[in-house]
């Protein structure tokens, strides 16, 4: 410890003499805009603005990993190790703060906050990561810089940030930049300008070129200028529009595309399949897990895919009643019967009244107080579930919060269930959750099955297809994969980031070319 603390103050010593050119007074400024965590929150809100979807989740990841680093330094180790600051006699008078810091000098929380937020939004994107990397750096040398820390504070601040950032991962694990892996499809056709392609685009999307203030469908119209853009009217089914779509889809020998959620793309994804038409997917919903797996990120990604041509074969899932026990389905993401459409079903009616997330809060809590297991059969056993999960292909990671999929054509299904029969099943679960230890909670049951048999549904109410509830009035239910059965657009470069970026500036440069034709 003597060696360290001596290695310390040589170090800070020799920063202390160092003249570096255009150090000041920019390191001093910048050690300022970084108290309370204004650089890192304007950092944050500046990719959340002009950036797409990962620059977003990357700005969320690294707020998170920012506030559970300042909790952890300011909180926790500075009231446990008591460090007194650096002597100041030997560091010039115009770098030194107005406001000279208080509290012990171990660790750095500077250097926390800076390295939590770096690593946050590395985590998600490498090219941010890289972008932001130097500022962080910056940032905590300026704490030595300006006189107020030891290097071995900076450090130990980074290593404390760095791990905080990876905590993060335990209870939200981070998309691999790569997208699922498919089968090769070469048969789908090029369609230059859209020439071929009817576009289903649900308004309430949201806007898919960041920056324009239009809507999905302004700009579809604007970069896919000969394809067919039909909208959905407030009120009316989009069955029909998808129908009719699929139908002239068909005749012209082209594509059916959707805009919209998750909800939208399973029910063109039905039709597709069933018509034999490829699928263009352009995100528009809240999540879009299933255009974040199959590798398009953002409008952009799929036009230029449809214009080119490029395509992959995913599996389908399908639910089959059995003969005259109602309608059947089929599913690109999940299924699900018990607590979660019954959660779903709730948040729905509360949403127009609280908002989408206050809703889910409240019916989470009114679920958890009030729910009660069902009992049925699963391939011929009887059991009692809280929750009965189904994706289409392996989802990652293990326990009950999956969050994506490495592969889109692995021919299985993976089934998560939650046991009724543990005794305090939901505290356990709940528990496991905040702790981020589902992966090895004994109160959930995973398989990988290609086919599954479910009976004994008559108490099952509801159920749940890619985030939408329907009801279930089948007394029996098999479901089981068909292999490769949707084509569906998507770059031949999914993932990388350069190639995404590129795409990026031509449409937005196409975008404004059309506009001022206009």
């Amino acid at each position: 410890m003597r060696f360290i603390s001596d290695l310390d103050r040589r170090l800070f010593a020799r920063v202390a003499d160092g003249r570096l050119r255009g150090a000041h007074p920019l390191l001093p400024k910048l050690t300022h805009a970084a108290n309370h965590g204004r650089l890192w929150f304007g950092t944050a809100g500046v990719l959340a603005a002009v950036g797409g979807r990962t620059a977003r989740r990357a700005a969320v990841r690294g707020v998170g990993a920012l506030a559970a680093a300042s909790f952890v330094s300011n909180t926790v180790v500075k009231w446990t190790v008591d460090r007194r600051r650096p002597l100041l006699d030997g560091v010039p008078l115009i770098r030194r703060l107005a406001r000279q810091p208080w509290t012990s000098s171990f660790p750095s929380g500077h250097s926390a906050s800076a390295a939590a937020f770096a690593t946050g939004v590395a985590l998600e994107s490498t090219g941010y990561g890289i972008a932001v990397a130097p500022l962080a750096a910056a940032v905590a040398f300026s704490r030595v810089y300006v006189g107020v820390h030891y290097p071995s504070d900076v450090l130990a601040g980074l290593a404390l940030g760095v791990g905080a950032a990876a905590l993060t991962c335990r209870w939200w694990p981070p998309r691999p930049q790569t997208p699922a892996r498919a089968r090769p499809r070469v048969s789908a056709p090029a369609l230059p300008e859209g020439a071929g392609l009817v576009v289903v685009v649900n308004t309430q999307a949201g806007v898919g070129l960041s920056g324009t203030g239009l809507t999905a469908a302004e700009q579809l119209r604007a970069l896919l200028p000969a394809a067919e853009i039909l909208e959905r009217e407030p009120g009316h089914d989009l069955g029909p529009l998808l129908e009719r779509a699929a139908r002239r889809a068909a005749e012209r020998g082209g594509a059916l595309g959707v805009c919209g959620g998750d909800g939208s793309v399973n029910a063109a994804a039905a039709l597709a399949a069933e018509r034999g038409l490829p699928l263009a997917v352009f995100p528009g919903g809240t999540f879009d897990h299933f255009a974040l797996d199959v590798g398009v990120p953002a409008i952009e990604d799929t036009v230029h895919a449809v214009t080119e041509g490029d395509a992959v074969a995913v599996d389908l899932a399908r639910v089959a009643p059995l003969p005259g026990d109602g309608p059947g389905g089929h599913f690109v993401n999940t299924f699900s019967l018990g607590m979660y459409p019954e959660l779903v079903r709730i948040r729905e009616s509360l949403e127009g009244r609280l908002g989408k997330w206050p809703a889910a809060a409240v019916a989470l809590a009114r679920v958890l107080r009030t729910a009660t297991p069902m009992e049925i059969e699963v391939n011929g056993r009887r059991r009692r579930l809280w929750v009965l999960f189904v994706g289409n292909c392996r989802y990652a990671p293990e326990g009950f919060a999956p969050a994506y999929r490495e592969r889109l054509d692995d021919g299985l299904l993976d089934v998560r269930a939650v046991d009724g029969d543990q005794p305090l099943a939901r505290t356990r679960l709940l528990a496991a959750a905040l702790t981020g230890t589902l992966g090895r909670s004994r109160v959930v049951a995973t398989r990988r099955l290609r086919r599954l048999d479910l009976s004994g549904l008559h108490d099952v109410d509801v159920r749940a297809f890619d985030g939408e509830v329907a009801p279930s009035p089948a007394e029996a239910l098999v479901i089981e994969k068909r292999p490769g059965a949707l084509t569906v657009y998507r770059p031949a470069e999914p993932g990388n980031e350069l190639a995404q970026r590129a795409r990026t500036a031509a449409a937005t440069a196409h975008f404004r070319r059309a506009v001022l034709r206009r």
